[in-house]
């Protein structure tokens, strides 16, 4: 582990209501991170690297997948959390990337009942606003 890394939590962590998820940004996305995710991801629709295609289908350009930016969230989550924490993980697809967005990512917590964190998550995009809506739900610490 380098010194840069931190290690996930393993057992719950203290949330509360009102905690936010640390806020990041990715970016700008290039065709290329479409296309690479689009390989390793296994989604190879054209419409997402093919811009004659695109155009053609009514796009300005070819844009990102959904679970492109889905998976970059579910990621901070995972780190914010531990990957062993998270109960559930929903999304909701509201806007488009397209190349050049840098994309922020944000989440709270909304409330903790019995040990169990629900939270409020979001991708918004340089270009568009708000690209992704999320929810999960997470084990965290009962205070003593």
């Amino acid at each position: 582990m380098s010194a840069t890394e931190t290690p996930l939590s393993v057992a719950p962590v203290a949330l509360s209501a009102g905690d936010a998820m640390p806020e990041s940004t990715v970016g700008p996305l290039t065709r290329t991170d479409i296309v690479r995710y689009a390989g390793a991801g296994g989604d190879l629709n054209p419409i997402h690297h093919d811009e004659p295609l695109a155009q053609a289908a009514g796009f300005p350009t070819v844009f990102g997948m959904g679970m492109l930016h889905a998976g970059m969230l579910g990621v901070r989550l995972a780190r914010w959390v531990g990957p062993d924490n998270l109960k559930t993980y929903k999304v909701r697809f509201v806007g488009q990337v397209w190349p050049g967005d840098v994309l922020t990512f944000t989440g709270a917590v909304a409330s903790v009942d019995d040990g169990v964190a629900t939270l409020e998550l979001a991708v918004a995009s340089s270009t568009g606003g708000e690209v992704l809506r999320a929810t999960a739900t997470a084990a965290a610490a009962v205070a003593a």
